[in-house]
């Protein structure tokens, strides 16, 4: 029997890493429930729906947790630098955090913050990929960080590519004071899974009711559940952009 699962594990990770190599990855059962339910929603291209925002002035301060490098994969890069906007960018790891800085060097109406968004402060080590192995890798995996293990395995990463990395942390609320960022347009979030911990607590502890963008395919099924319950609950709208899910006020009154 013992046999049996060790084959069946090598096999398994033979198939993720082609899979991986296709440029498509597995997702749990569990995290394919939010795909199935999200598609109540209608679909629209994100994107598409920050033009327009950004056309009829709606957007004018925003805060980006999961900033990374500010270069790759990064919608709001190109709206940052035509429109000026005043941003608060969040990376949690160090070298990113370095590299997030040099690329906006130029910008004086963005500030930075290097630390995690935590919750209850208990954590401290995020892990991520080693930089010496990313050669083995597609170019999605440069950048990935998680306070979950196991959530860069599932993305094909090999156990012995993934090393610790110690950083700051600071709560939803104080980071918003800290900086002055209480009356915000935008919360972009890209926190690799954590994204329903951050909106929940977001939602309780401030009382402002920005757009809100979120990857919304690697959130615990339940949690994503009282994620959108809670957003209907505050009358915004919820609208499906591939992997992100896009909630609008619904007293904006833009044509989308």
């Amino acid at each position: 029997m013992h046999m049996y699962k060790i084959i069946y594990i090598k096999m398994f990770k033979f198939i993720k890493k082609i899979i991986s190599a296709l440029g498509y990855k597995l997702i749990e059962k569990r995290l394919y429930k939010n795909s199935q339910f999200v598609e109540q929603f209608n679909a629209i291209n994100t994107k598409e729906i920050l033009s327009n925002l950004y056309k009829n002035n709606l957007i004018n301060k925003l805060v980006q947790i999961g900033a990374n490098d500010g270069f790759r994969f990064d919608i709001l890069r190109s709206f940052l630098i035509e429109f000026n906007t005043k941003a608060l960018l969040v990376e949690p790891i160090p070298e990113y955090f370095e590299k997030l800085k040099n690329n906006y060097k130029d910008k004086k109406n963005i500030v930075f913050e290097n630390s995690a968004i935590s919750i209850n402060d208990k954590h401290k080590i995020m892990y991520k990929v080693n930089e010496k192995f990313y050669k083995f890798y597609s170019d999605h995996v440069y950048g990935i960080s998680s306070f979950n293990k196991n959530h860069l395995i599932k993305h094909g990463v090999h156990n012995k590519h993934i090393i610790t990395t110690k950083i700051n942390t600071i709560n939803i609320e104080d980071l918003l004071k800290k900086h002055n960022f209480l009356d915000l347009d935008l919360l972009y979030i890209d926190a690799e899974g954590y994204d329903g911990e951050i909106i929940l607590e977001f939602m309780k502890k401030v009382n402002i009711k920005p757009l809100i963008i979120f990857e919304y395919i690697h959130i615990d099924h339940f949690i994503f559940e009282r994620v959108i319950k809670i957003l209907n609950q505050k009358n915004y709208k919820i609208i499906k952009c591939n992997e992100n899910v896009v909630a609008i006020n619904k007293e904006i009154q833009v044509d989308l």
